[in-house]
């Protein structure tokens, strides 16, 4: 297995991998949603703003994350990671840990203090994620599950406190991925 950076020009493939994923794991509805998602995200992928990382086996991808930029008034370099899928063949084989390893590795080379994320506590903590409270950083916008809120410093410090809400990329800037 290998991982590397992924562009614009792997779009189609990165797609069907979330909708089958989500629509195997949540139904047919959230498969949409998030393939509608991936679909923008993919779309927009420009290695600063939305980066996009790929598993693959030989040369088929098995997986894929997501990050993107949250921007504060504050001069601090956050990424939020999400979505992330593993096809369903190859899940429970710590495929989906490696590759948040690997971007978690990727952004730190590039300077980032603070990754976070919105989802499974139980699955991202495995990644090093912990819960995080919206007084230390708060979400773009308004949660459906807080304790889904999660950080991971990327510096060896303590997640610091940041003003304000902070910007997300337009592609979430939806409620109903919150």
């Amino acid at each position: 297995m290998n991982f590397r950076a992924l562009d614009k020009n792997i779009q189609e493939q990165v797609i069907s991998l979330f909708t089958s994923v989500f629509s195997s794991s949540e139904g047919e509805k959230e498969g949409r949603l998030i393939g509608t998602l991936v679909s923008k995200l993919s779309s927009g992928i420009d290695n600063q703003e939305i980066i996009c990382f790929g598993a693959y086996e030989e040369e088929t991808l098995i997986g894929a994350i997501f990050f993107t930029r949250l921007r504060f008034e504050d001069e601090i370099q956050v990424y939020m990671l999400a979505p992330v899928a593993v096809s369903t063949k190859h899940q429970g084989k710590g495929i989906g840990q490696a590759l948040i390893n690997y971007g978690l590795d990727e952004l730190k080379k590039r300077f980032v203090a603070v990754a976070i994320t919105y989802g499974d506590p139980s699955f991202y903590s495995k990644a090093g994620f912990q819960s995080l409270s919206e007084n230390i950083i708060r979400a773009p916008l308004k949660l459906s599950m807080p304790v889904g809120w999660l950080g991971q410093s990327l510096t060896g410090e303590p997640i610091q406190p940041i003003n304000g809400r902070p910007k997300c990329v337009k592609e979430f800037n939806d409620p109903a991925y919150w």
